[in-house]
């Protein structure tokens, strides 16, 4: 567990740091976006590109680590709405699912593995980001613009969440990450370097941006939501999304698919990560109750602290022992 704590506070550290840094207006809220873009398009990218340069190529892309995120993904989307639909209407019920089955996957979640469980821990990690960006996202979107009565308006949302996903520069990084790793190439000296400071730069900036950014989907929530509002939906996130994951991936392992214990423990730890804090962002964006949203994301990051801790410490140990 000390081995697990040396990882995991400094991470959950410098979120708390990012949340007091701008409530207490050491960062200004016009900084925030700057920084947020900074880590969006250029930070990020470059980390992505050198893990994804650096794992062969069905470690990036295992149908069975898609498959299982994909189905696990879903069964939490339509869970978490039905578990919800009534107290909140259709719109708010898709983005409570979107923030029960999408993981921090990207600002957090393949740093914080690949330090946890070493490089290999990556690929998988990666894998998600990818099924979450392009089915995951686009799902609840779309879900939550079903209420169009003519029947067009979740189809067009599906098809504008996929074009702001194919914009997205971080399925790009990785695929340019993917062609290197399977051809072999390598960044001249000097580029390469830039690259590396950038990805250097990613984790803690990103870190830093989860707090300041949770810090203001609450000042621009439009409601106050009640506990039971999203309490329940946290604890979907942390709870029942990494048990589905172990429980559907050790069931593939043993119907043989190509899945090993290591890479499922990878997953289920991803699953057990705090939801995605730029889902406050699109909530707010398409009109849903981003209140609720940012809460459930503020109380599973604060939360995650200690059950993704012990989880890791559990899981951790079999992984490297695998």
């Amino acid at each position: 567990m000390g081995a697990v704590l040396a990882v995991t506070v400094p991470f959950f550290a410098l979120v708390l740091a990012g949340y007091l840094a701008a409530q207490r207006r050491l960062l200004p809220e016009a900084a925030i976006p700057g920084l947020n873009a900074f880590v969006l398009y250029f930070a990020l990218p470059a980390m992505l590109f050198r893990f994804g340069a650096g794992t062969p190529i069905f470690d990036l892309l295992n149908p069975a680590v898609l498959v299982v995120w994909v189905v696990c993904a879903l069964l939490i989307v339509f869970v978490t709405i039905a578990l919800t639909l009534g107290p909140v209407h259709l719109k708010d019920a898709a983005f409570g699912a979107l923030v029960a089955a999408f993981p921090n996957t990207g600002f957090m979640g393949v740093p914080l593995l690949a330090a946890l469980l070493g490089p290999a821990a990556a690929g998988p990690v990666i894998s998600a980001v990818l099924a979450d960006l392009f089915v995951t996202s686009s799902l609840c979107i779309a879900l939550a613009q079903a209420h169009d009565a003519s029947g067009h308006g979740a189809r067009d949302a599906a098809l504008k969440t996929l074009r702001g996903t194919l914009a997205n520069p971080l399925p790009w990084a990785i695929a340019a990450g993917a062609v290197f790793s399977v051809a072999g190439l390598s960044l001249p000296g000097p580029l390469d370097a830039v690259v590396k400071m950038l990805a250097d730069a990613a984790t803690p900036v990103a870190l830093f941006t989860i707090g300041a950014v949770l810090w203001r989907a609450g000042q621009h929530a439009h409601t106050r939501t009640p506990p039971a509002r999203y309490l329940p939906v946290a604890a979907i996130k942390l709870f029942l999304h990494p048990l589905l994951v172990f429980a559907v991936g050790a069931a593939a392992i043993r119907l043989g698919a190509p899945l090993s214990t290591f890479q499922l423990a990878v997953l289920t730890l991803a699953a057990a990560l705090p939801s995605a804090s730029n889902v406050s962002l699109l909530a707010e964006r398409y009109g849903a109750d981003n209140g609720r949203v940012a809460r459930i994301i503020l109380a599973s990051t604060a939360a995650a602290f200690v059950t993704f801790s012990l989880l890791a410490s559990v899981l951790g140990t079999q992984a490297r022992t695998a």
